[in-house]
């Protein structure tokens, strides 16, 4: 009577084993499947922003094609989107980056509109007013700086409120310059003449960040490749990052101007061509900007 009643208990035990197994194996290949099929989705997405970018930097080129004087708002334009590119092409494939590059597209795209209404103008306005060519580019530029200060405050908010506690830059900028004896800089876009590079951003103001010591990575790539600086390696999680330079600062809970210098691969000369300057809060890209030595 006993073994009937315990071989009865040991087959309820199989049983109920058995079955959370089987739930077990069911729940991890359901979920296997759809973090694949969410993987397969970010990447889709990721594809779509690119084929975005690439449009409308063709869009860039066209319009710049049809000028017989060079339109320097549009060259500007197409090599910033050129750099968003290159810095798509090696972020991560995940929502908070797509989102932000999603966001970065669309603030790009209302600014293509505006620059190429300004544009179509333009090639009328120089059929009839060549003589009055440096008076309307004077003009454009000023647009162009209006609307670029409303797009970098748009990108901050932005960024604000994808990432509260996150410190962000506005307003980056590479730029040649030679140091003279004194101490004296000045900005030179000859690569020959160039003696360091200098980085200047502003760290925008964002009182959900603590107050006190605070720092963000910056890293200069050349027409080659290479980083610049230090090309030094640090690593967040699974991600390695190469920096030229580590910007410390003391962050008071308001807007900060820095400007860092960064020096050529080696102490050789700078080459001729885009360089690329990007700024990282650890692990995620918070400005990209680029310029070019002649």
């Amino acid at each position: 009577m006993e073994n009937n009643t315990s071989g009865k208990g040991l087959k309820i035990a199989l049983g109920v084993a058995l079955v959370l197994f089987l739930g077990t194996a069911f729940y991890t290949m359901n979920l296997y499947k759809k973090s694949n099929d969410t993987q397969k989705q970010l990447t889709e997405e990721k594809q779509l922003v690119m084929n975005d970018l690439n449009a409308m930097a063709k869009q860039y080129d066209d319009a710049i094609s049809e000028n017989t004087v060079t339109n320097a708002n549009l060259v500007e334009a197409r090599e910033r989107i050129q750099g968003l590119i290159d810095s798509l092409k090696i972020s991560e494939t995940n929502v908070k980056s797509l989102w932000r590059y999603k966001k970065k597209y669309q603030s790009l795209q209302q600014e293509m509109d505006v620059l190429l209404a300004q544009n179509d103008s333009l090639r009328v306005e120089n059929s009839y007013l060549a003589t009055s060519l440096d008076s309307t580019r004077v003009r454009l530029e000023e647009r162009n700086m209006f609307t670029d200060s409303l797009l970098v405050q748009n990108t901050a908010l932005a960024e604000v409120v994808e990432n509260a506690s996150l410190l962000n830059t506005v307003g980056l900028k590479g730029f040649g310059v030679i140091e003279r004896t004194s101490g004296k800089l000045i900005p030179t876009e000859r690569a020959s003449r160039t003696d360091k590079i200098r980085v200047c951003f502003t760290v925008a103001k964002n009182t959900l960040v603590q107050e006190g010591e605070q720092e963000l990575y910056v890293q200069v790539i050349d027409p080659k490749n290479n980083t610049l600086g230090l090309n030094e390696q640090v690593q967040f999680d699974e991600k390695t990052l190469n920096y030229s330079i580590i910007s410390k600062f003391n962050y008071e809970n308001s807007s900060l101007n820095i400007c860092e210098f960064v020096a050529s691969k080696g102490n050789s000369d700078f080459a001729k061509g885009r360089y690329i300057v990007n700024v990282f809060n650890e692990k995620d890209l918070v400005s990209t900007s680029e310029f070019t030595l002649k």
